[in-house]
């Protein structure tokens, strides 16, 4: 079937769109406000869009009033936010972050978090992520009711046991990522491809 995506809703073509791309990386992202609250929020809309200098991107969907989340109001406060990877150890307490906290309210203590000092920014980085990148804000885009972010990262926060050979090991990572509706996905079976090379 075709369907015409300006013949139906913007929540008809948002379920079509989370499910056909999946699955997708979750990123889990601190912000500060001005007066020094940390947010805390998990984003599906999220990739790399950059690796010298690294860049990533997340993408905010803005409230039903038009008003902007939190999330991208302090980012465009300060500039600074830390990216958070979600694994199957953390993703309970992080899935609680996206409940519809006040102004005000800090998600990283309704969910049990611990925040740590950033190294290069203001921002904390959460104890329970086994990866974080701090990052300072370089590009914002409007893109109808979302905002669009992108981030060049500064530093990368690893556990140790995670690199091995200068890689990060999947396995031990277990990272989780997002389908469609409640539904989430660990890693299941992989396999390798070698990329062609060709010959004249």
């Amino acid at each position: 079937m075709y369907i015409k995506a300006s013949e139906q809703t913007a929540h008809d073509n948002y379920k079509l769109l989370i499910g056909s791309i999946i699955p997708r990386p979750i990123a889990f992202v601190t912000s500060m406000n001005e007066q020094g609250v940390v947010n805390a929020a998990p984003f599906s809309f999220f990739n790399i869009v950059n690796d010298e200098p690294p860049m990533i991107m997340i993408s905010c969907v803005r409230k039903a009033t038009g008003e902007m989340k939190h999330t991208a109001s302090n980012i465009l406060g300060n500039g600074e936010f830390v990216v958070h990877i979600v694994d199957e150890d953390n993703v309970g307490a992080i899935n609680h972050t996206s409940i519809n906290a006040p102004e005000g309210i800090s998600e990283v203590e309704l969910a049990g978090l611990t925040p740590i000092p950033g190294q290069m920014i203001r921002v904390p980085r959460i104890e329970e992520c086994r990866i974080a990148m701090e990052c300072r804000l370089v590009r914002h885009v409007e893109l109808g009711h979302c905002d669009m972010l992108v981030g060049e990262v500064l530093c990368f926060y690893i556990e140790d046991e995670l690199i091995q050979g200068g890689r990060i090991d999947a396995a031990k990572l277990k990272p989780v990522s997002r389908l469609a509706g409640a539904s989430y996905a660990a890693i299941g079976r992989t396999f390798e491809l070698e990329r062609p090379q060709y010959e004249s």
